[in-house]
């Protein structure tokens, strides 16, 4: 137990390490951009981290069900796949985001601009999808370490732990990988 105790601490370090680089990945993201080569766009990411996002989602469900059966061993696959994919988000999100421009909801004609004319258009919508769109990515910044800690306790049979930060952390996690769908849809009719 000792070991175990020990390897905790050293994960957890890690954990934080990693996440301090994700969001400093995050933050220098949009305010750098990297040219692609002639012929190269990456706009297809946008669709596939909202699929990704909703696969998480349901993957989570998936692993919520088995471990209210008790399956254990099931559960464990699905939390593995589940974060799998949260991380194949992650880097597909940030290599997008370094090399696309913003798309910014309301701008019908794509000029990266909002005008007083489309902000009217728009209206409270656009309200709603702040709301949502911020929600998202601060609980997606704020439930990252957290994540990382409850699959540590796991990972180092630190199981009591692990349902009482599982109990807190499952909620934040599924309500990020349903919301990132949810900004996409809404934002899908002002993609160039």
């Amino acid at each position: 137990m000792q070991k175990n105790l020990q390897l905790a601490k050293q994960l957890n370090i890690g954990a934080w390490i990693i996440t301090g680089l994700v969001l400093l990945l995050v933050g220098v993201m949009r305010q750098v951009k990297i040219p692609l080569p002639e012929g190269v766009d990456l706009g297809f990411l946008a669709p596939f981290h909202a699929g990704v996002n909703a696969l998480t989602a349901v993957v989570l469900l998936v692993a919520l069900y088995f471990i209210k059966q008790k399956n254990v061993e099931a559960h464990q696959k699905a939390m593995m796949t589940a974060l799998g994919l949260s991380v194949l988000f992650l880097l597909s999100y940030v290599a997008y985001h370094f090399t696309t421009p913003e798309t910014i909801f309301g701008d019908i004609n794509h000029d990266g601009m909002l005008s007083a004319k489309e902000r009217a258009a728009v209206g409270s919508t656009r309200t709603l999808y702040l709301v949502i769109l911020l929600s998202h990515i601060v609980l997606a910044a704020v439930s990252l370490p957290f994540i990382l800690f409850t699959f540590i306790r796991a990972y180092t049979q630190q199981f009591e732990k692990h349902r009482r930060m599982a109990r807190y952390v499952w909620p934040i996690w599924f309500y990020v990988a349903v919301t990132g769908p949810v900004a996409y849809l809404m934002l899908m009719p002002y993609y160039p």
